[in-house]
């Protein structure tokens, strides 16, 4: 990583031409708008542009790829694997474009891409709808989407990206397009779980559905003596749930004083979380067997706004955290793979870190990969490994226990990976073209067409079959 910032050619003149502000290395905001939410990311752009809109935009990637410089896209939320920034480039910050719009006639929602899902749920609940997102609520709705989007709604009415009706975004050659079913649909098809190899995209149009304001809810945390019966139970369970519930499950410490007795606080626990997309007093039966598989430590099972529930685990992700995730999806949760899951949860060098299950099926699985890119429409099951921890000294060991647990469960997966969980990928093309199997040539001929060169190349990337290659 270079610590001597060269000031790029023509930055002056290009900061007299956007109407966002356009932040260097010497400007006293600089360290603060480089910082993303994962602590362990320290990268130092040459310049990043707090874009105020699609003009804005449309200069910056010009602005990129004629001075031959890196381009990382950020939007609002997350990003785990920290590209976001870059070093010694250009950021196309989107975080400021956060506008939404709902039309209630049409259930349809019109969002900016540097909104969250709070910022979308905020407006979708003053008309009693949603659109299907993630468990988080400062998650952003850009990242989200573009890798497929795996939320509360899930099993009912599908992914983030099955709900996505337009992209308006910018291409690599700065040319401004709205790709739908009818519009550029090959772009179209590939935005929908193929990652942000293909443009910027300004703003998303979804397709709402019926929810809240009050949804029955379950949360309950097990002894990890336990662990292994309840999973046992947990998938007897989803064999024969309804696709109106959507659940998940999670084996580590979950270290939380206010929380758990001081007795088992820092005790393995197993937790399983669900969400019923109907009627509550449905949902609280249907739900109920989750609260049945053992004597539970603590219950918070409720009847609660939606907004609340999208909320609940906000608290366990703050900014500046360090985290390391991986994923794998699963063949099935046989019991060897739960032996594993127990051992590995057991394992993690931090109390915040946890073995996670996913259920998938429904909804997801109904949609056929022709419709759109994302590639874990086969799984019944989504493993995610999540590293969190607070010390940069234990880098190492929490990164290495990530990279173990994916090498040992890989014996239950065919391999391929959740886009939204990939940690650093460290064998991209290898993982990519695995994980999209016979889809993977479609995302390169569309990358072909509106990214030859590889300007971005900062993501989850699918390379263009050319010899152009682009710095970033």
């Amino acid at each position: 990583m270079s610590q001597e910032h060269e000031t790029l050619p023509g930055v002056e003149r290009f900061a007299d031409g956007v109407h966002g502000a356009v932040i260097r290395p010497d400007d006293d905001a600089y360290d603060d708008a480089r910082a993303v939410w994962n602590g362990m990311i320290d990268k130092h752009p040459a310049a990043i542009v707090r874009c105020a809109g699609v003009r804005d935009v449309i200069e910056t990637v010009a602005f990129a790829r004629k001075a031959d410089v890196p381009l990382a896209v950020r939007g609002g939320g997350h990003n785990v694997a920290g590209t976001a920034v870059c070093d010694d480039g250009v950021v196309c910050d989107l975080s400021e474009m956060t506008a939404v719009r709902v039309d209630p006639a049409e259930r349809t929602a019109w969002v900016q891409a540097g909104a969250t899902w709070a910022d979308l749920d905020r407006e979708t609940q003053a008309f009693g709808l949603a659109t299907p997102g993630g468990v988080v609520s400062d998650t952003g709705v850009a990242g989200l989407t573009l890798g497929g989007g795996i939320g509360h709604l899930r099993c009912r009415y599908g992914l983030t990206c099955d709900n996505l009706r337009a992209a308006d975004l910018v291409t690599a050659d700065g040319e401004f397009v709205t790709a739908s079913e009818d519009t550029h649909p090959d772009l179209f098809w590939a935005l929908r779980g193929g990652g942000g190899n293909f443009g910027v995209v300004t703003a998303f149009e979804f397709d709402c559905h019926p929810a809240g304001p009050e949804v029955a809810t379950a949360l309950v945390f097990y002894s990890g003596s336990e662990a292994k019966s309840c999973l046992r139970a947990y998938r007897e369970y989803v064999e024969t749930a309804p696709d109106t519930v959507s659940t998940l499950t999670s084996t580590g410490v979950m270290y939380d004083e206010d929380l758990f007795d001081a007795d088992v606080v820092g005790d393995l626990k197993f937790a399983v979380m669900g969400c019923y997309a109907g009627p509550p007093e449905e949902g609280e039966a249907v739900l109920a067997p989750l609260q049945q598989f053992a004597d539970p430590l603590v219950d918070v099972s409720a009847v609660r706004p939606y907004t609340e529930f999208q909320q609940i685990l906000d608290a366990d992700y703050p900014d500046g955290m360090r985290y390391y995730w991986k994923s794998l999806y699963l063949d099935a949760l046989s019991d060897p793979a739960i032996d594993r899951i127990e051992y590995w949860g057991e394992k993690a060098p931090s109390p915040l870190s946890t073995v996670d299950v996913w259920e998938l099926g429904g909804a997801i699985t109904d949609t056929g990969i022709e419709n759109s890119a994302f590639a874990g429409r086969h799984a019944p099951f989504l493993l995610g490994v999540e590293a969190n921890w607070e010390e940069p000294a234990m880098d190492d060991a929490n990164v290495q226990w990530v990279r173990d647990c994916l090498d040992d469960m890989r014996q239950f997966s065919d391999g391929s990976v959740y886009l939204n969980f990939p940690g650093f990928l460290e064998d991209n093309d290898e993982t990519m073209a695995r994980t999209f199997g016979t889809a993977y040539d479609r995302l390169v001929a569309v990358k072909d067409a509106y990214d030859p060169t590889n300007l971005f190349a900062l993501n989850q990337n699918v390379k263009p079959s050319g010899d152009g290659e682009h710095a970033g």
